[in-house]
């Protein structure tokens, strides 16, 4: 049965890899119109961040922006068959990269590379992207809990040249052995992981469990940190990724607490730029601090 549910899944994801932009669109906007009305749980996770994140903006603003998020967010998923089956050819003239010649000028100092690239929809196309320009990375990787699904996640996201999956159980350590090497790290710094090794830093005013680990590997490994911010644009199907300028002085004279926030303020900009694109179906405000009794999901 496995081996059935494998074949199907490579089937349907090959499908859409190698079917023409519109018939993947078509297929998004239908999934996405689909998605919220079958996700009850992970539309009210939405709604509830936006509405925590955004209490300024009317409610009919932000149902908007939780229908144009799901849109996205299917079309993400859709887009992984173009990402793990298509062509190089398709994959480059789908998305749009801006900035490689900040990476370019580390890579020849022989710098140590930490691409720090925060949860927007184009997470995946963004990494795709960046793997074929660069020889060697690395990341962190959950293991999902499907092992059909994990094996086919597990070898699109390790399509092109020497990609390095470390497992989140080992943590910082694993990111420490790969820069260590020389292999610029792939770096997601907003997910809420629990408390063991996190810090309470504001998010939009709401205290947010995060791990400090992109101040504490820059300081440690005099580390470049380069953002990495990606969006798509529903009514193409472009994906667009722009390598930023290695952030100025990072952690500088800042305390881990002080440069994560720095970090989480960075990050409240280029959500706040166009807020549909950010991944809201993840329970970001899971863990609260030890003090407070209040939960939002």
């Amino acid at each position: 049965m496995s081996s059935i549910k494998l074949r199907l899944l490579r089937a349907v994801f090959t499908h859409f890899g190698h079917c023409g932009t519109a018939s993947r669109l078509r297929w998004g906007r239908a999934l996405g119109w689909l998605a919220p009305r079958l996700l009850k749980s992970r539309a009210h996770v939405v709604r509830t961040n936006l509405r925590l994140c955004f209490p300024e903006h009317s409610e009919d603003e932000r149902e908007a922006w939780l229908r144009r998020h799901f849109r996205l967010l299917a079309q993400s998923v859709v887009d992984r068959g173009l990402l793990w089956f298509g062509s190089v050819e398709d994959i480059t003239a789908a998305i749009d990269i801006r900035g490689l010649e900040h990476l370019e000028r580390l890579l020849a100092a022989k710098r140590p590379i930490l691409m720090l690239a925060p949860h927007f929809i184009a997470l995946d196309a963004a990494a795709t992207r960046l793997t074929e320009f660069l020889e060697r990375a690395a990341t962190l990787y959950t293991p999902q809990s499907d092992p059909d699904v994990d094996r086919i996640v597990r070898d699109g996201r390790a399509r092109f040249n020497d990609v390095r999956l470390l497992s989140r159980r080992d943590g910082v350590r694993g990111l420490i052995r790969q820069l260590r090497q020389g292999v610029p790290i792939y770096y997601l710094p907003d997910m809420d992981f629990g408390r063991q090794g996190a810090i309470f830093v504001p998010f939009f005013g709401i205290p947010a469990a995060t791990i400090p680990a992109t101040a504490q590997i820059a300081r440690a490994w005099d580390a470049a940190v380069v953002p990495i911010v990606s969006r798509l644009d529903e009514a193409s199907g472009r994906y667009s990724v722009d390598v930023l300028a290695p952030l100025d002085d990072f952690p500088g004279d800042d305390d881990p607490q002080q440069a994560t926030r720095r970090i989480n303020e960075l990050l409240e900009q280029w959500v706040r730029s166009d807020p549909a694109q950010y991944y809201w179906v993840h329970r970001r405000f899971k863990t609260r601090p030890q003090q407070s009794d209040k939960k939002f999901y």
